[in-house]
């Protein structure tokens, strides 16, 4: 069979991949906090007998996500946090660990837990409670103060602080929950150590940093690749059909 038809189904395969990916950003659009994953191409030699530099298949990778700042919107709400500029919000992953994420619309849950996105945030002493029923505000450093109910402006007092950190020149990685992390060493986690000097915006919520505009753009784009792929395969097939019957003629 001829070789193009390898090199097609390579470049089909890796733009339905692709195509999961923008479609997984654009579902995202108006996700609070989220971060666009990245899909990157690559020509790669076809290797084994007859090589030519000619031949080349197709190869993609995630290289991580795109980590520019998504619009600010002023909510009002005492429990919707914007972090500045690079601070990361600390949260307990489903597995136990330590992770990150820049999704600021907080919630109690029945048992007093402070939650983003269900994920229980962590602050000082691990997850964060406060007392249930109470009126609960949070200040630019991640202070978390706490009015019991039935009791007047007076009866403020602090209950905990976020953990608020700030990645280094690594970064952070993109995990499978959707969550993020510092790399590792040994396939250990990386933990962020607390930054003092991170700040957060009451009362307000970042966006995703997803252009659906220039999302969908991608989309068609890729939708199109996809079906040129296709072409060059069934052309290869029709090529090898014209053979075998001029081999059947001699």
């Amino acid at each position: 069979m001829d070789r193009i038809l390898y090199t097609a189904m390579s470049g089909a395969r890796q733009s339905m991949e692709q195509q999961a990916v923008v479609s997984h950003n654009l579902a995202n659009a108006s996700t609070t906090g989220f971060r666009a994953q990245l899909h990157a191409m690559r020509a790669v030699p076809v290797e084994g007998d007859g090589r030519l530099d000619t031949r080349a298949s197709v190869a993609a990778s995630t290289p991580g996500a795109d980590t520019s700042s998504g619009p600010m919107t002023r909510t009002g709400r005492t429990l919707d946090v914007a972090m500045k500029g690079d601070a990361w919000l600390a949260v307990q992953a489903p597995d136990g660990t330590e992770a990150y994420t820049r999704r600021g619309d907080l919630q109690v849950d029945g048992d007093g837990l402070l939650r983003s996105a269900g994920h229980p945030v962590i602050g000082e002493g691990g997850p964060v409670q406060v007392p249930l029923g109470a009126q609960v505000s949070l200040g630019a450093d991640g202070t978390i103060s706490a009015i019991a109910p039935g009791q007047g402006p007076d009866a403020l007092v602090p209950v905990g602080r976020l953990k608020l950190a700030t990645p280094g020149p690594d970064g952070l990685e993109r995990g499978v929950d959707g969550l993020f992390r510092p790399p590792g060493q040994d396939g250990q986690p990386g933990l962020l150590p607390a930054d003092d000097d991170a700040k957060l915006i009451s009362g307000a919520l970042e966006g995703s940093n997803v252009n659906p505009v220039e999302t969908m753009v991608s989309m068609i784009d890729v939708a199109r690749r996809y079906e040129m792929q296709t072409k060059v395969m069934s052309t290869a097939d029709e090529n090898d059909q014209r053979a075998n019957s001029l081999l059947s003629l001699s």
